[in-house]
């Protein structure tokens, strides 16, 4: 049970990376795209718009901050993939059938007991109602007998 626990934390931590390698690579598109100006990569197609100098940074900056972007993204995948090599190996399918079989049998055992449970909660709800149906009919008829 310890080591399953374990391994459910290393997966949460997995997700928790993913997520943030999500936000980084979310974070460089935005920036890639709103901080540079537009290029032209083809005689055949013209530049149709350019950005106001104050909306692009120069491309000393720009080329800096793709590095930085780059690394970021580098060191949290490298993260990821040591999460990913630490996890257990798959447990084999026979295996697996062979314990999902038996958490079906307690399923099925804890179910019985679920529902006899349930209907004892509810003979008890009946010996209880009528338990009090009858104290209250001998408390009506005693008070009609004392008028």
């Amino acid at each position: 049970m310890l080591q399953d626990l374990s391994n459910m934390d290393r997966i949460t931590q997995l997700q928790d990376e993913i997520q943030q390698l999500l936000l980084i690579m979310s974070n460089t598109i935005a920036y890639l795209t709103s901080r540079t100006n537009f290029l032209q990569v083809t005689p055949d197609i013209p530049i149709t718009k350019q950005r106001n100098p104050e909306k692009y940074d120069i491309p000393e900056v720009f080329e800096a901050n793709k590095k930085e972007l780059v690394a970021d993204l580098m060191t949290k995948a490298k993260q990821v993939e040591y999460l990913i090599k630490s996890l257990p190996e798959p447990e084999p399918e026979e295996a697996q059938a062979k314990r999902l079989a038996a958490l079906e049998e307690e399923m099925q055992v804890a179910n019985a007991d679920y529902i006899r449970a349930v209907n004892r909660a509810k003979d008890l709800h009946a010996q209880v109602k009528e338990a009090l149906l009858k104290v209250l009919i001998d408390t009506d008829a005693d008070v009609i007998a004392e008028s």
